[in-house]
């Protein structure tokens, strides 16, 4: 059973457990997961791990994220992007270049952002979205959100039947957590015209990109996987063993602790054994370093090395 990561290039209109449901398929799998929701409007980097794979999506989910997206200034709907109904309309005759920019620096850092009402977060085991669809008026609390940068790349005015508007295509990297919908919404509220998402396409989750990403219609003619342990190696920092450190990490014991900087349960080491195999997950504990996850090797790649503390009577 392979292990490891595919790098998705979502196609629009796809739920992410529509991804995930084809590439349960493609796999011949059922221990598919993702690491992180796009929604159905959104295309881009998807990360979907394979199997053993599973066990990193919990360290990508916190990754930051990287996104392309157009903003329209001057509409204003209910879902804060385009397949929502239009609650406002403006004229943005007034919103000048530098507006837009001097908007955009005031939502650029660290925010406190109120997501969107129809995101997926749950209020009292309801998701939002849920209780906004039956009618009822939801309000979510602000929550800290870091946007590293926040890029204007083109302004295009434009007109349709409600009037004129004003495109902004922009480049955005955040944290994780941060809606791209609640950027625009924000983005044209401060400028008094309301705005929404009109197109959103995730270009990087951590150290994944659109360059690794493959479509649907590509995987289902070459199936093509980034291993697990190039897969760690990209994610975490990284720590060689030696082969009776491997072999104690395999049965799940400690081993003393790293020389080269202290690591946490949030934020473990890949530990590699001497052939480049994926061994475990580490966490410092004062002397020593624990395993947070070990990934045990298949019955025929177990070394036959004895254990650093081979002396130990066995328990009966």
């Amino acid at each position: 059973m392979l292990s490891g990561l595919v790098i998705v290039d979502k196609p629009q209109g796809w739920t992410s457990h529509d991804v995930v449901a084809r590439l349960r398929r493609l796999a011949g799998t059922r221990k598919v997961g993702h690491a992180g929701t796009l929604d159905p409007m959104a295309t881009g980097v998807l990360v979907v791990g394979i199997n053993k794979a599973t066990r990193l999506l919990t360290y990508i989910v916190g990754t930051t994220k990287a996104y392309d997206a157009t903003i329209r200034l001057g509409r204003a709907t209910v879902t804060d992007d385009a397949e929502g109904e239009v609650t406002q309309t403006r004229t943005t005759a007034a919103v000048t270049f530098d507006a837009v920019r001097a908007g955009i620096a005031g939502l650029t850092g660290p925010i406190d952002q109120v997501p969107s009402s129809v995101s997926a977060i749950k209020v009292n085991g309801e998701r939002a979205y849920a209780r906004v669809r039956s009618g009822e008026d939801v309000t979510l609390a602000a929550r800290p959100v870091t946007i590293d940068a926040f890029d204007v790349h083109d302004l295009v005015r434009g007109t349709d039947d409600d009037g004129e508007y004003l495109d902004v295509d922009v480049s955005v990297r955040c944290s994780s957590g941060t809606y791209i919908r609640a950027l625009a919404r924000d983005l044209g509220e401060g400028l008094g015209v309301g705005g929404h998402l009109t197109a959103l396409r995730r270009t990087a989750v951590g150290p994944y990109t659109l360059a690794q990403a493959r479509t649907l219609d590509e995987l289902a003619d070459d199936f093509v996987m980034l291993d697990i342990a190039d897969a760690a190696r990209a994610l975490m920092p990284v720590r060689e063993l030696t082969a009776g450190e491997a072999v104690e990490l395999s049965f799940g014991r400690r081993i003393p602790a790293s020389e080269h900087g202290r690591h946490t349960a949030a934020d473990p080491a890949a530990a590699f054994a001497p052939d480049g195999t994926l061994t475990a997950l580490l966490a410092d504990r004062g002397n020593y370093a624990k395993p947070v996850l070990v990934f045990p090797p298949d019955p025929e790649m177990r070394p036959e090395i004895a254990p650093i503390n081979s002396h130990r009577t066995p328990r009966p």
